[in-house]
């Protein structure tokens, strides 16, 4: 079986899948799928429930049969609540976002904060749209102004603006698993970087037998991020996912 960590639309080699109607297991409630048809499917999605849209919609364009298997969960960070009270009671030159669900968890933190005037830098488009709606409407207190020329976090950390100041204050709100290369690439830099753990990755605890049966038959599965991998397919134990 292979892997892909891209979120990018698919397209399958030639005479690689069957060509058939693009069909899939649908979910009815947090942690239960149903079949509306049981055809072997071609690609596994295992991102959170609820954001693999995406992602199946790219692939049933090209006729590639998608089963929906999400592997993991976000939950609250050991950080999640001082984000409230750092972004009340201190100023950052810089707000430094690399994922959408960071981006998300921090939103929720600086609206309940009062919308402070924030300036942010991002990693990657779809981080990026996380923030769309709020820096385009009327309330300018967030202002998105900077993302790298990769969409990479040590891309983002070589290249993000340092003020003449001679301390440049950054706020790094983040996953507990993510690694340490961003901020000490910016203190190496001179930044002066507040990482907050604002959420985490777990395994998925409840998985349908019928919907993983389905699973392991795939040839590819898809996978979002190195937790996807970590807190599912080892987690899961399957055999068929390990070879």
């Amino acid at each position: 079986m292979a892997f892909s960590s891209s979120l990018a639309p698919f397209f399958p080699p030639s005479g690689t899948f069957r060509a058939h109607p693009a069909r899939r297991l649908r979910a009815d409630a947090p942690g239960r799928f149903v079949a509306s048809c049981l055809p072997p499917p071609d690609v596994v999605v295992t991102r959170e429930q609820g954001k693999n849209a995406r992602l199946i919609s790219a692939l049933e364009k090209h006729n590639v049969h998608p089963l929906e298997l999400p592997l993991i969960k976000h939950v609250e960070g050991p950080d999640t609540d001082r984000l409230l009270d750092v972004l009340r009671n201190d100023k950052f030159d810089w707000i430094i976002v690399t994922s959408p669900e960071a981006a998300a968890v921090f939103l929720q933190g600086w609206k309940a904060a009062g919308s402070p005037k924030v300036r942010v830098a991002v990693v990657g488009e779809g981080t990026a749209r996380v923030f769309h709606e709020v820096s385009e409407s009327d309330d300018q207190s967030l202002e998105l102004a900077f993302s790298p020329s990769k969409a990479l976090g040590k891309v983002l950390a070589s290249e993000l603006p340092r003020s003449n100041r001679n301390s440049c204050k950054v706020l790094y709100p983040a996953s507990a698993k993510a690694g340490h290369e961003i901020e000490d690439v910016l203190s190496e830099r001179g930044f002066d970087v507040t990482r907050l753990n604002t959420y985490t990755t777990v395994p998925v605890e409840d998985v349908d037998p019928l919907t993983l049966n389905l699973a392991i038959s795939a040839p590819v599965v898809a996978l979002a991020s190195p937790s996807a991998l970590s807190c599912g397919v080892i987690d899961l134990e399957i055999p068929a996912w390990h070879g």
